[in-house]
């Protein structure tokens, strides 16, 4: 396994499992062209700060992309025509606050949760990232290869598409096959 699909799949089901068991998301997980589109741009501003952070941080560096993924998902239920036109919503939301403190405030800011919503998040995301790092660690792949960068790609892209999930789940977005 080394290709990037091959990793996405695996985080996918991964996380997938673990929120449908806490009914997070649903089974069938949305598809919002407009959120996994921006995924490139935002990947792309977001991978230096979790690359930076990883050997010290690494589930921050994959935690907080799930939090990029629900706070622009809200951005797309509250006003898509002004936040489309954010150049980069990552670096917009970092510099609300900082990368340390991207967690609080989506939380706070963005999500708007009392305490206790706001811990039980918190504790989700943690473990999302826990499993989702171990995963990472147990990979037949060598550090600072082609092939880890790959995985770690992919497993930040899909912390970022779990958190839209999520937050589109929270805000009411049920996804279902068509003929259930």
């Amino acid at each position: 396994m080394n290709t990037s699909s091959d990793f996405e799949r695996l985080f996918r089901d991964n996380l997938s499992t673990y929120l449908q068991g806490l009914n997070e998301v649903d089974s069938h997980l949305p598809e919002a062209p407009d959120i996994e589109t921006l995924w490139s741009r935002v990947g792309e501003s977001y991978l230096p700060d979790a690359m930076r952070e990883f050997n010290e941080f690494p589930t921050v560096a994959l935690g907080w992309a799930m939090y990029v993924g629900m706070a622009i998902a809200k951005y797309w239920d509250e006003d898509w025509e002004l936040y489309s036109k954010v150049d980069d919503l990552y670096v917009y939301l970092r510099d609300k606050i900082d990368f340390d403190h991207l967690d609080d405030y989506v939380r706070e800011r963005v999500l708007l949760l009392g305490h206790n919503d706001a811990a039980r998040l918190e504790s989700i995301v943690s473990e999302c990232a826990a499993r989702i790092y171990s995963q990472l660690r147990h990979q037949p792949v060598e550090p600072g290869t082609e092939p880890a960068f790959r995985a770690f790609v992919a497993a930040l892209h899909q912390m970022y598409l779990m958190g839209a999930a999520m937050q589109l789940k929270r805000m009411g977005y049920h996804m279902t096959r068509l003929g259930e």
